[in-house]
């Protein structure tokens, strides 16, 4: 099994031109221990409610610590009580060796707490060859070499996806060039659970020796484990993430209430207890991150203390969408399976927010780019719904919405505007398709249809920047990613060549542009006079005709 169940941009100038290696120094090994240990205790209680469970009484093997005299007497055995054995010779007693294997009791009973990271130290992973005591030979060439490999150039842009592949769930980070055509993976995060949602973050978090305000390249992860994960894009082989949101970041005392936690399973105010569903976070208030769960709650992060300001629990289902205003900036819209979409105000958490009521499971709202007073909201049923909020009440079956489009026959999995055409928006559903669609004043209208062959379609994201803004992501259940150049559609260029900007209008591009990684194994079937690239990625050429209604 493979598939991709988000994606998200990182806009150019963020990234750092030479990502650092990892650095497992005292202090981060310390860190990881005392996550680990928190692991290791979470697990140790699983299994003793299992053993409960069974009827049986569970009682942990304690191991007998062997004394000084002890091992004296077994070794005295080893060497003249056991038949066949030779007395060690006098010249060879200096170097003890029948005491060669014994392990100190203090470090052999910290490996036995951190448990698979008890050699993690040896295991350590140096920056330059330079720094690693076993290599004694030194080859310089090989370091520039890995340095430009790992180098990003300002006109590149990330593309981040959350990916589960063969029961491994894990980060991808990709790297688009625009000018030469070419998507490929510089570097992937391990995950603990399958991933559900990820969202970028320009502000550092949990890193010392840091501005709290600076400028970074960070992103968070939403799993079905109830924490959220912050890893730091401009470092890689991380072991752990920067930061944890939940439960999980406390291997203190409040780490060991977990049990109770768990036994309970009930909503609280300061951290999630089922799958996080969606994350937004705040471009103008950048220490700010919401969340939203299947516990039925949002919940608002500070990121300076990686703990929850604040809960709010106005929704009676899953909430499963979120969407900061891009004016009020205090201002969040959430969507829910119980099928409303409300927009309330944080600073008022006792206050009722006001709402709209739809027809089946809300899939994802957004705001409209370019009309701050209106918002979109995507069905189970596979309709777009157009709102105005100022028509919006606190009875959801009163509000109307402006219009509403029957885009797909199964549900709109996902959807996006295009923050620099207005009226530009892309559609993705389960039914295997991606639509573009004109919005006029008099609603929206079908430009084209298209199967990019990534399966059931889980992510459609339009570039963040003027330079990108006709590229299209997609991603879906087949585990794949492709990049369209929208421009180069002849439908696209019609609707929307009088709004694109001049320098993408000067050229209009005739040739089909859709770059994405080439499998490896679909590779080995193919014809073999089809030849790939160095890197192993391809661009795929369609006919025109193909991409028309």
């Amino acid at each position: 099994m493979s598939m991709i169940t988000s994606t998200t941009w990182v806009p150019r100038g963020f990234a750092a031109p030479f990502p650092t290696k990892y650095n497992f120094d005292e202090e981060e090994f310390e860190r990881i221990a005392n996550l680990a240990k928190l692991q290791l205790e979470d697990a140790q209680e699983e299994l003793e409610e299992a053993e409960e469970a069974e009827g049986q009484d569970y009682e942990p093997k304690k191991k007998k610590k062997s004394s000084k005299k002890d091992k004296e007497d077994s070794a005295m055995k080893t060497t003249t009580d056991v038949p066949g054995r030779i007395e060690i010779d006098d010249d060879l007693k200096e170097y003890d060796l029948e005491h060669y294997d014994d392990d100190d009791d203090e470090a052999q009973g910290e490996a036995q707490q951190m448990g698979m990271f008890g050699n993690v130290k040896s295991l350590a992973y140096y920056e330059s060859n330079k720094d690693d005591p076993y290599i004694t030979l030194q080859d310089e060439g090989d370091d520039d070499e890995e340095r430009e490999e790992l180098q990003i150039l300002a006109t590149d842009n990330l593309v981040l996806a959350t990916k589960i592949e063969d029961e491994l769930a894990h980060l991808e980070v990709y790297v688009y060039e625009d000018d030469s055509d070419n998507l490929y993976v510089h570097h992937d995060i391990m995950l603990p659970a399958i991933p559900l949602c990820v969202e970028w973050l320009d502000i550092p978090v949990g890193k010392p020796g840091v501005e709290k305000d600076s400028v970074a390249n960070f992103v968070a992860i939403g799993t079905f484990d109830p924490d959220i994960e912050i890893w730091d894009l401009d470092t890689v082989d991380c072991m752990y993430p920067n930061a944890i949101l939940g439960q999980g970041g406390n291997p203190g005392e409040e780490g060991k209430k977990k049990k109770k936690a768990k036994k309970a399973k009930k909503a609280n105010d300061e951290y999630h207890v089922d799958a996080v569903l969606s994350l937004a976070a705040n471009r103008k208030h950048r220490n700010l991150l919401a969340s939203a769960s299947a516990d039925k709650t949002i919940k608002l992060w500070d990121l300076h203390t990686a703990k929850c300001a604040k809960s709010y629990s106005y929704h009676t289902d899953k909430v499963c969408s979120l969407a900061w205003h891009s004016v009020e900036s205090t201002v969040l819209l959430s969507g829910s399976y119980d099928r409303t979409v409300a927009i309330a105000d944080m600073r008022a958490p006792t206050e009722q927010p006001q709402r709209v009521g739809v027809e089946s499971d809300v899939e994802n709202v957004k705001w409209d780019p370019h009309d701050p007073n209106c918002f979109f909201v995507s069905t189970e049923n596979g309709i777009v719904h157009y709102y105005d909020v100022r028509k919006a009440s606190k009875d959801p079956a009163a509000s109307k919405s402006i219009w509403k489009l029957q885009a797909h026959d199964e549900s709109v999995s996902s959807f996006d505007l295009n923050t620099v055409i207005p009226g530009f928006m892309a559609t993705g559903s389960t039914d295997k398709t991606v639509k573009l669609w004109n919005i006029g004043p008099q609603g929206p209208s079908l430009v084209v249809s298209r199967d990019f062959d990534v399966g059931r379609v889980f992510s459609t994201t339009f570039g963040p920047d003027k330079e990108v803004a006709f590229r299209l992501a997609v991603a879906g259940s087949k585990g794949t990613m492709s990049v369209w150049d929208t421009s180069t559609n002849a439908g696209v260029r019609k609707f929307f060549a009088q709004k694109m900007p001049s320098t993408l209008a000067a050229e209009p591009k005739v040739e089909d542009r859709l770059v994405g990684v080439a499998d490896d194994d679909s590779s080995s079937e193919s014809d073999e006079d089809e030849d790939d690239d160095e890197d192993g990625n391809a661009a795929h050429s369609m006919d025109e005709d193909e991409d028309e209604d």
